[in-house]
């Protein structure tokens, strides 16, 4: 890559995530010496969020690029080593980035929480962004970079062949947190035409891989809807988000490259109360009634913060909501003190052993994702000879299993531990 190309651009500045990621790269700039730029449609937007988000900072690049204009992304991305794609719903504005990046050679990374078009992107790009020997990551926020590398720490502390990993999602405000929107509109509309288009998935799977994962014994069972575990106080069920489906494509991968058992995977979400859940479920269930229709979808768009309780809106949760709001993912990993020779090869008695292990944090949905994002273009641009492949397009886990990303976070915010381990 040429070097006198900027460390980082964020792309998508003037948007709720993009704020924040420039507040977080104004406080990594200093501490790991990288330089970096702005991006979007409005030069006079850019200035206003510089001013008030990296006050300190005089004379931050500021790059004019529209996701409706190749040219000018093009223009965007040779000017960086690595893009900080903030502009979503990357369904609708994601591809035109990454065709940019290809053709200029620039790492990409972004926030996107959207199954179909993560694995969309990897079956129709991956070939040439290894031809480009760049990386394209996405997920490297929220979604699902505490779960993906919480699953990638559990495996590396099991000392042992983990067989099955059982994860459990709680958020909760401190009391002081103040009330109203806990999500923005953006990622709301993420989830709206996500689920809508959710039966692309099936076909999209068949083609991306065509050859199964091994046949792997004890099986792993989801718990049902609703159930109670004495990892996590309250009422669980399956996780909707993309966790799940970003941990099975990074160890696929691992499978693949490395000839590493892959674990079984099953993600939970807990509500404190039956009322809280009951809301939700409610909630739910209307939200997903109407993604099947055009004027269903309409509606959900039109009025998020009705159709969501008050949980969205145009203007986001406030700042003093979000820093009062916590998370942890505690992993529970099931499997055997001894490794076999193959990955497919059978262990003949029952799984003996169990491992705790727990990520936790602070305001999971922005600063934390705006951290890990950060994260993930730092450790390109440090550790790339530690990713595998010389390029291609990855799940988090997958591209940074062996950089120091993990380390990193918990240095900043994150903290990944292991909380108990038993041997039956």
């Amino acid at each position: 890559m040429a070097g006198d190309r900027f460390d980082l651009v964020i792309f998508g500045a003037t948007g709720f995530t993009g704020k924040y990621t420039v507040k977080e790269a104004a406080r990594l700039a200093k501490e790991k010496s990288i330089s970096w730029g702005v991006a979007g449609r409005r030069k006079e937007a850019l200035e206003a969020v510089l001013k008030e988000f990296a006050p300190d900072f005089d004379n931050i690049p500021i790059i004019i690029a529209d996701v409706n204009d190749e040219e000018s992304l093009k223009k965007m991305t040779e000017q960086a080593k690595v893009i900080v794609n903030c502009c979503g719903p990357y369904r609708f504005f994601g591809e035109p980035v990454v065709k940019a990046c290809i053709a200029t050679r620039t790492h990409h990374v972004d926030v996107s929480g959207e199954p179909q078009y993560m694995e969309r992107i990897q079956l129709e790009y991956n070939k040439a962004a290894q031809e480009a020997g760049i990386y394209i990551v996405s997920a490297c926020g929220f979604d699902s970079i505490p779960c993906d590398l919480g699953v990638i720490f559990t495996q590396q502390k099991f000392e042992g062949e983990v067989n099955s990993i059982e994860t459990y999602l709680n958020t909760w405000k401190t009391e002081n947190a103040a009330g109203g929107a806990a999500i923005h509109y953006g990622t709301w509309e993420s989830a709206v035409y996500g689920l809508a288009h959710a039966n692309e998935l099936r076909e999209l799977r068949r083609k991306l891989y065509p050859e199964p994962l091994p046949d792997l014994e004890p099986k792993l069972k989801s718990r049902g809807k609703v159930h109670k575990s004495a990892l996590s106080t309250g009422y669980s069920v399956p996780f909707p988000g993309a966790d799940r489906s970003i941990v099975i494509r990074s160890q696929r991968f691992l499978y693949e490259k490395y000839k590493q058992r892959p674990v079984q995977i099953q993600t939970y979400v807990t509500f404190k109360s039956a009322l809280s859940l009951m809301a939700t479920a409610i909630v739910g269930l209307f939200f997903s009634l109407l993604t099947k229709c055009e004027c269903g979808r309409k509606l959900l768009l039109k009025h998020p913060k009705f159709f969501s309780a008050g949980f969205v809106s145009h203007e986001g949760p406030k700042p003093e909501t979000m820093e009062n709001t916590h998370f942890s993912i505690t992993f529970k990993a099931s499997g055997w003190t001894e490794k076999l020779a193959e990955p497919t090869d059978k262990h003949q008695e029952p799984p003996n052993k169990d491992l705790i292990t727990k990520v936790s944090g602070v305001n999971p949905a922005y600063g934390a994702t705006c951290t890990a994002l950060l994260l993930s273009a730092i450790t390109i641009l440090k550790e790339a000879d530690k990713i595998p492949d010389n390029g291609g397009i990855l799940p988090p886990g997958a591209a940074f299993a062996k950089t120091s990303l993990i380390e990193e976070l918990n240095k900043n915010g994150f903290k990944f531990e292991v909380i108990s381990s038993i041997e039956k």
